[in-house]
């Protein structure tokens, strides 16, 4: 059977079918048979689910193509499949899976909860591909904080960003909303981090109390007694922003655990913002960003 490179009508719009002629990467072929399309507007096709190969929807936009496949421009938008409650996926490959989490929604599984969880609404998602397919976590987020994180299609792929995260991990940024405005308006928080039986996490100066914990922040914003600050991590422990944060004196909002006495935005006011790092596999310099949620900017708004 021919395929033309020929619209074909599916609902109101009109769905476009393109025959792969050479090996190529996904990105490079759109942008060569989609001439009025610009970047932007190919990586919009991507995200929203419109570009299909062989009849299945493929995000990412190195996928490689071979001689004879049929990459499909849908018309209309993909119903939303790989939307959960909580989490959006923001990339996705053999390798790795990219997400937005929610605040509220646990990265894995404790005793009380195991169901609504990033770990089992993916592991869930993967394994509607096929029943073999597992996931693995990488690192984790407070269940309140929100933004990006990752995990891993195999225990391979998992091990390697484990063993090498700080070397792979260009760069992880936050961005915390806190009480008051920290003086001065850039600093580095370094302390030493144990965590007790009761799961609080404390910060001491002595080397010998516990793990190294270092922080870079500088306040992006400020207003109406809170601070919007950009975070750096040079080490990723257990509760280290919180910690820190208590430990300068500008508790992050809503953060009663850890000095807080205030709540404006009805939850913990931390978002992992950035995420850079290099492909475990590939080599491939990724970034992923997740936009500051807007609960965070409306507290700083200035009466008119």
């Amino acid at each position: 059977m021919q395929h033309s490179d020929q619209p074909r009508r599916r609902g109101q719009r009109t769905d476009q079918q393109l025959t792969v002629q050479a090996p190529a990467q996904l990105m490079a072929f759109l942008i060569d048979k989609l001439p009025h399309k610009n970047r932007n507007n190919i990586k919009s096709l991507l995200s929203n689910k419109q570009i299909l190969v062989d009849g299945r929807v493929y995000t990412q936009f190195n996928h490689p193509l071979q001689p004879g496949q049929i990459v499909t421009v849908a018309g209309n938008r993909a119903p939303e499949t790989t939307q959960y409650r909580g989490l959006t996926i923001l990339y996705e490959d053999p390798h790795l899976i990219v997400i937005n989490k929610q605040a509220g929604l646990l990265s894995m599984g404790t005793s009380k909860e195991r169901d609504r969880t990033a770990y089992s609404m993916l592991s869930d998602f993967t394994k509607k591909e096929d029943p073999k397919n597992k996931i693995f976590i990488i690192h984790r987020l407070d269940r309140e904080t929100s933004g990006v994180m990752m995990f891993a299609r195999s225990e391979k792929v998992q091990k390697l960003m484990q063993e090498s995260w700080n070397d792979t991990t260009k760069q992880r940024t936050y961005v915390a909303l806190v009480e008051g405005v920290p003086e001065p308006p850039a600093d580095t928080i370094t302390s030493y981090l144990r965590e007790s039986k009761a799961l609080i996490v404390y910060s001491s100066q002595n080397p010998e109390y516990g793990q190294l914990a270092v922080t870079n922040y500088t306040v992006l914003k400020a207003a109406n007694g809170y601070a919007l600050l950009h975070l750096e991590l040079e080490t990723g422990r257990k509760n280290q922003i919180r910690v820190h944060m208590q430990d300068i004196g500008h508790p992050i909002a809503g953060d009663s655990k850890y000095g807080a006495t205030s709540d404006p935005i009805g939850r913990l006011g931390l978002h992992a913002e950035m995420l850079a790092f290099e492909h475990p596999i590939t080599g491939e310099a990724m970034r992923f960003d997740a936009p500051v949620p807007k609960s965070f900017l409306s507290v700083l708004k200035q009466s008119e």
